[in-house]
């Protein structure tokens, strides 16, 4: 039986509790690190976004495509379609929905999400612009400029910040999966 296309965190519950539902989990590797879904693999959005035939060769039954609200789910299920991957669903609110909802959640070790090291950096670079423009006045466009690229990720549904600190070695530090270890899990 194929799964709809969009999941209710109850409706995966259930799927989940059938059995056979592969459950991929696209967020980075020190999100899944910190809370994640029991029995899900972490296959970061840009792995499978790199290599979504060598990754979705190895799908062979129904997944569901999880991160932290939906956005890089949807990505993920892009780039898997692109190939020809079929069944594959998303998880409607991500893992916060999950979570929210009451349902099992493993944790790990505590570390900021994403969003969170994105609005912390963020809002530094505004009050730094704000602060520094007492003295260089030009230095305003500095918060104006990160005014503009928070409006365009909201626009586009896409974060070059978050996809710059994603890269860094706080967010890398619990292993990154490789394609061939991502195989051996789907097997």
């Amino acid at each position: 039986m194929a799964l709809a296309n969009r999941l209710t965190p109850a409706e995966l519950a259930d799927a989940v509790a059938a059995g056979e539902t592969l459950l991929l989990d696209v967020r980075t590797p020190a999100e899944y690190g910190t809370a994640r879904i029991p029995g899900s693999i972490n296959v970061p959005v840009d792995l499978i976004e790199k290599n979504a035939a060598a990754i979705g060769a190895g799908i062979n039954r129904d997944a569901v495509l999880i991160c932290r609200m939906g956005p890089r789910a949807e990505r993920a299920e892009q780039a898997l379609a692109k190939v020809g991957v079929p069944h594959t669903s998303v998880l409607v609110g991500g893992f916060e929905a999950w979570r929210d909802a009451g349902h099992d959640v493993e944790f790990g070790q505590a570390r900021w999400d994403l969003e969170r090291q994105v609005r912390l950096v963020a809002g530094s670079l505004v009050a730094t612009g704000v602060l520094a423009s007492t003295v260089v006045p030009k230095a305003k466009w500095l918060s104006g400029a990160v005014g503009g690229g928070l409006m365009f990720a909201a626009l586009s549904n896409t974060c070059a910040m978050g996809t710059m600190l994603s890269k860094l070695p706080y967010n890398r530090s619990t292993g990154t999966p490789s394609v061939s270890g991502v195989r051996k899990q789907l097997s």
